[in-house]
C-alpha cells in the first residue's frame, strides 16, 4: 500500500510570516500551489492557503473609490479665501477621511485609484497557525480520511521534528488518475489506522 513519503511533495516551498500577502500570491502562482508552510528562523509556525488569503481580504472591509454625489443645495456659496484659514481643499480631505489613508498619501499611490490590499499586510495576519500534520510512513487512505475530517487540502509532513514534505489532495487526486491506489478492504486500512501516527 501506498505510504504518505510515496505520494508527498518533497521539494516544498515555504513563505516567511513578514512577508507580504502580495508577495505570497506571487509565490504561489509562480509555484502553480494552493499554500505553502510558514517558516520563522527554521521554525514550522503555520500554513498559509489560498482559502485563508480570501477569507482575510473578505472579513476587511474595501477602501472606498468613490463617494455619493452631493445635492446643490448641500453646498455653501462660495466665498473668497482669507489667508490664514483653512484652505478650500480641506473639504476634499475631510470627504476621504473615513477611507483609512491621508489623501496626499493616496495621490501619492500612481498604481491604481485603491491601496494594494494585499501588499499591506502580512502573512502573519492571515495565516493559520494549527498544524494538521502526519508522518511519512502514514498510509494513504488514513491520511485523505484525515484531510476530510480536518476539513484541509494539504498535510504537513513531519519526521523527527523536521519538515520533510507536504501531501496535497491534488496529490492524491493524481495518484488515483494514474491508478496507482489500490483498493482495499476496511478491515486492512482499520488494522494500518490504529498503527498510524497523526498529529493536529
Amino acid at each position: 500500500m501506498l505510504a504518505v513519503r510515496d505520494l508527498m511533495t518533497r521539494e516544498v516551498a515555504t513563505v516567511d510570516p513578514q512577508l507580504t500577502l502580495r508577495e505570497a500570491v506571487e509565490l504561489f502562482s509562480t509555484r502553480h500551489v494552493s499554500g505553502a508552510p510558514v517558516t520563522a528562523s527554521g521554525r514550522l509556525v503555520g500554513v498559509l492557503s489560498a482559502s485563508d488569503v480570501l477569507a482575510f481580504e473578505a472579513e476587511t472591509p474595501g477602501v472606498p473609490t468613490e463617494r455619493p454625489a452631493l445635492e446643490l443645495e448641500d453646498l455653501d456659496e462660495p466665498a473668497e479665501w482669507v489667508e490664514g484659514e483653512e484652505a478650500p481643499a480641506a473639504f476634499f480631505n475631510d470627504q476621504w477621511s473615513d477611507a483609512g489613508a491621508d489623501v496626499l498619501e493616496r495621490f501619492a499611490e500612481v498604481s491604481g485609484p485603491e491601496w494594494d490590499y494585499l501588499a499591506e499586510h502580512t502573512v502573519a495576519d492571515a495565516m493559520t497557525p494549527v498544524l494538521c500534520s502526519v508522518a511519512p510512513f502514514v498510509d494513504v487512505y488514513t491520511a485523505a480520511d484525515y484531510m476530510i475530517r480536518a476539513g484541509v487540502h494539504r498535510l504537513v509532513v513531519m519526521e523527527d521534528g523536521r519538515l520533510v514534505g507536504i501531501l496535497s489532495s491534488l496529490d492524491i487526486v493524481r495518484a488515483v488518475a494514474q491508478r496507482r491506489l489500490v483498493a482495499q478492504g476496511p478491515e486492512v486500512r482499520s488494522i494500518r489506522r490504529e498503527g498510524a501516527d497523526i498529529r493536529h
